[in-house]
């Protein structure tokens, strides 16, 4: 596996903050969005990996891992144990692995699990796996079990609320059996939210179009919407022009993996005129254009 370089991926320094990854990360998201790159396959691929750096990148354990072992972060625990176990058997003459720089390191896993040398019979790693799952947007809005079939096995998965339209989730462990004892490959998941015919969502925040009628948009009045997450009453203040455009804290889109956090819901006022008058309607309407 080649080394990817998460920290350039979203365009940050390796002494970078949680706030600077955080930062970058929805810049990165919003950007490289699916729904606003329908038909870019490279934004979609970008998209992809810039989740990918994050979720390593923002898990201060996974990031300590990644900064010391770069491309094989995920087999540190292996190498830590070999390295002790080296430590233990150097006055026997065995090999000491306590002197391993950066580039070493490949090597050393191809010895680990894909050449497997001496006496002992080779491990390799199982293939990983690929599956798509398709969820509505109020699906992808809490959390929930789903059984997922995945060359003929079910699959019971725990989708966490929050998650985005092509984003990866990796189950570990879950791909084709290792061969030898070696390890599991994995299965890697990517979700395929699907359009809404109300809301369209970006990143954490959602936006919809209200009908607000005239009458309510030149004098004020109450309007009841239907959210995601239950109805709303508003408060329509007077002289509310077409295009107009409010928001509602918290309203939005529930944070991936973040309890409580959520993105806001803007709406923007379309004023319905009326139609069909009546002949005393047109003469209020012209009376009140002399008047003016």
């Amino acid at each position: 596996m080649d080394y990817i370089d998460y920290y350039k991926i979203l365009g940050i320094d390796k002494n970078a903050g949680a706030d600077d990854i955080k930062k970058a990360y929805r810049k990165l998201a919003r950007k490289l969005h699916p729904d606003l790159n329908p038909n870019d396959k490279e934004a979609h691929k970008k998209f992809q990996q810039v989740n990918e750096a994050n979720e390593v990148l923002s898990d201060p354990e996974k990031r300590k891992k990644y900064d010391q072992y770069g491309k094989d972060w995920q087999h540190a625990e292996h190498f830590e144990q070999q390295r002790r176990s080296g430590g233990r058997r150097q006055q026997t003459g065995a090999q000491d692995f306590s002197g391993f720089e950066e580039h070493d390191f490949s090597s050393f896993f191809e010895s680990m699990f894909g050449q497997g040398g001496g006496r002992q019979q080779a491990k390799f790693r199982g293939q990983d796996y690929q599956a798509e799952l398709k969820l509505s947007l109020e699906g992808a809005m809490t959390t929930h079990q789903q059984v997922l079939t995945v060359n003929g096995k079910n699959i019971r998965i725990t989708i966490p609320a929050g998650v985005e339209n092509g984003q990866v989730i990796k189950l570990k462990g879950y791909g084709a059996p290792g061969v030898n004892g070696g390890p599991n490959g994995d299965l890697y998941i990517t979700f395929n939210i699907m359009p809404h015919p109300v809301f369209k969502r970006l990143g954490n925040d959602l936006y919809m179009t209200a009908n607000i009628d005239l009458y309510t948009a030149l004098l004020g009045g109450e309007k009841t919407i239907d959210t995601l997450s239950g109805k709303v009453k508003l408060t329509v203040k007077p002289e509310t022009q077409a295009g107009i455009k409010i928001r509602l804290k918290g309203k939005g889109f529930p944070v991936y993996k973040k309890e409580g956090e959520h993105g806001d819901l803007y709406i923007t006022y379309q004023v319905q005129l009326p139609e069909k008058l009546t002949e005393k309607e047109k003469a209020l309407f012209t009376e009140l254009k002399n008047l003016k």
